[in-house]
């Protein structure tokens, strides 16, 4: 078959190529500091949206430097013992989506977050410098600033934020708390895993925001990534920069907070993915030390994966 990037053996021993910072724990554990010293200010409104068999809410939280983000929140209305719930990340420049695509896990007793990701499509604040929508442009965001001030670094702790709500939240059951998305929402999956490591399992589907140096040696810095390309031609365009603004991303990149995922671990991935190309995606994926699961789609790229969706489904399950 054609290959748009190695062999799926070596695909399978590679380690990546950006650079890991040297303070790269250090960094984290500052932000996750952070976090701990701003307060929740949690409000549950009740949404228009309700159903015979979910309670459904607006909710809202704050979070690292001030911003209001917004969550969908959904819960089943009878239920007499505590229940899992899954936290759910959508992709790039999106939002949470419509209530009715939750519906299904609710009805099998979950309860649902989905979090609309600050200044993408949903309701959720960006703060650095205006409040609103900034919608993409989001990688590189805070990168000629100090590297606490990177927009995904906000936005991972954002996921942190989420589940400790989700892991206090009345009915539901703190042992049984997990997260799923696609793309950048398998991204924020991979985060939200690592840095809150109560999570028990996460489904994640060829997540975006890996191995950012790779991407560009590849020429695809494109498409989702086309912000790299952008940035080195408006602000860089001899590469004097080069190894301090790879070095930066590192902050950022999932493969190096993989390895302090403790969940067990579903991992989607599509050997023909030239959005999220499948070396970057395994650079993550070799680093995680718990357990983990592969399911690879040889003909398949950043598209509808058939099946993943119920395989996912069964996992969370159990089954």
């Amino acid at each position: 078959m054609p290959l748009v990037d190695m062999p799926l053996e070596q695909l399978k021993q590679y380690q990546g190529r950006n650079p890991r910072p040297a303070d790269f724990d250090a960094y984290w554990e500052r932000a996750l500091e952070e976090l701990a010293s701003v307060e929740t200010q949690l409000e549950l409104i009740p949404s228009a949206f309700q159903t015979p068999q979910a309670e459904c809410f607006e909710l809202y939280f704050t979070g690292v430097r001030g911003a209001r983000i917004h969550a969908k929140y959904l819960r089943p209305r009878a239920v007499s013992t505590p229940q899992p719930a899954v936290l759910q990340f959508h992709g790039y420049t999106g939002d949470s989506g419509e209530w009715q695509d939750k519906l299904a896990y609710v009805s099998l007793g979950f309860s649902v977050l989905a979090l609309d990701c600050r200044g993408q499509g949903g309701l959720s604040e960006d703060t650095g410098g205006v409040k609103g929508n900034t919608h993409n442009g989001h990688i590189i965001r805070g990168l000629d600033d100090h590297p606490d001030n990177l927009l995904f670094r906000h936005i991972y702790l954002d996921t942190v934020r989420l589940a400790q709500i989700a892991l206090e939240l009345p009915g539901v059951d703190p042992e049984r708390v997990y997260a799923m998305g696609g793309s950048q929402g398998g991204a924020l999956t991979i985060a939200c895993a690592a840095l809150e490591p109560r999570i028990k399992k996460a489904a994640t589907t060829y997540p975006f925001l890996c191995d950012y140096k790779r991407v560009w040696e590849m020429d695809l810095d494109k498409d989702a990534y086309h912000e790299l390309n952008l940035y080195f031609r408006k602000f860089d365009p001899l590469h004097e920069r080069e190894d301090e603004v790879f070095e930066k991303l590192g902050y950022i990149d999932l493969q190096h907070l993989a390895s302090r995922i403790q969940g067990e671990v579903l991992f989607f991935t599509g050997l023909m993915d030239t959005i999220c190309p499948p070396s970057t995606q395994f650079a993550a994926y070799n680093k995680i030390t718990a357990p983990k699961q592969l399911v690879v789609y040889p003909d398949f790229g950043h598209e509808y994966l058939p099946g993943g969706g119920d395989r996912t489904m069964q996992f969370l399950l159990g089954e």
